[in-house]
């Protein structure tokens, strides 16, 4: 019997048996379809995952003080004095995968220029800007020689120059004071706006972290170091 005859064969008996073949059909749509479904949602699952971790920072990895227990009661991390200039120096001079690191000091209060505005003041390297993903708008960013001099300035996001500059006027240059301390903004940084845990990109003001932890809070500890590792893996 030839491949012909198979064929004609085949066909009479679909015919003959209409709902059968119409009923073995559909269910074997349905679950094709079901599987391309799933697997279509789950790998845009995985993306949005991917999107959400990426618009913190490139490959980013945050490094804090681990807690400590004291007269039998855990303290909180944020509490501990253990990480130093010394760990940064450390990771930025003799680790070999990673791209760029970053000390991190952070102060809240308020900030007036006009207008005021609750914010807080992260105390940062130059370094912070690949790391998170941030560029410059206008101006420029702060320099290591004013990290070295632990020098007055700053640079701003843009929800923080709509609260303290509302009549548009260029921030640049102008002097915002956070706790008293005058610091000279050099540098507004562009728009990221609202990342996807509804968290405002824009609210953020960077100075360098030796004026933060020498100016500001008085202590020569980090709170923690933002590090880029070279690749995913």
């Amino acid at each position: 019997m030839n491949g012909t005859n198979l064929f004609k064969i085949a066909l009479r008996a679909l015919n003959n048996n209409k709902l059968r073949a119409f009923l073995t059909m559909l269910g074997i749509i349905i679950g094709v379809a079901s599987v391309i479904t799933m697997l279509a949602i789950g790998q845009g699952s995985k993306k949005s995952i991917q999107a959400q971790i990426s618009e913190m920072g490139s490959n980013m990895i945050m490094i804090h003080p681990g807690a400590d227990m004291r007269g039998g009661v855990r303290q909180d991390p944020s509490a501990m004095q253990t990480l130093k200039l010394t760990d940064y120096e450390t990771l930025r001079d003799e680790t070999s995968f990673l791209a760029a690191v970053s000390p991190n000091v952070s102060s809240s209060g308020q900030l007036i220029a006009g207008n005021n505005y609750p914010s807080s003041v992260n105390g940062v390297g130059t370094e912070y800007l690949e790391i998170r993903q941030l560029s410059i708008d206008n101006g420029e960013m702060f320099s290591e020689a004013d990290i070295q001099s632990s020098a007055k300035v700053c640079v701003i996001g843009k929800t923080i120059v709509d609260n303290l500059f509302p009549d548009g006027e260029d921030p640049v240059g102008r002097i915002v004071r956070f706790s008293k301390i005058p610091f000279r903004v050099v540098g507004v940084l562009k728009s990221k706006g609202y990342n996807s845990m509804g968290m405002d990109q824009d609210d953020i003001v960077l100075a360098p972290y030796t004026t933060v932890m020498k100016r500001l809070l008085a202590q020569t500890y980090l709170q923690g170091i933002y590090a880029s590792a070279l690749s995913e893996d």
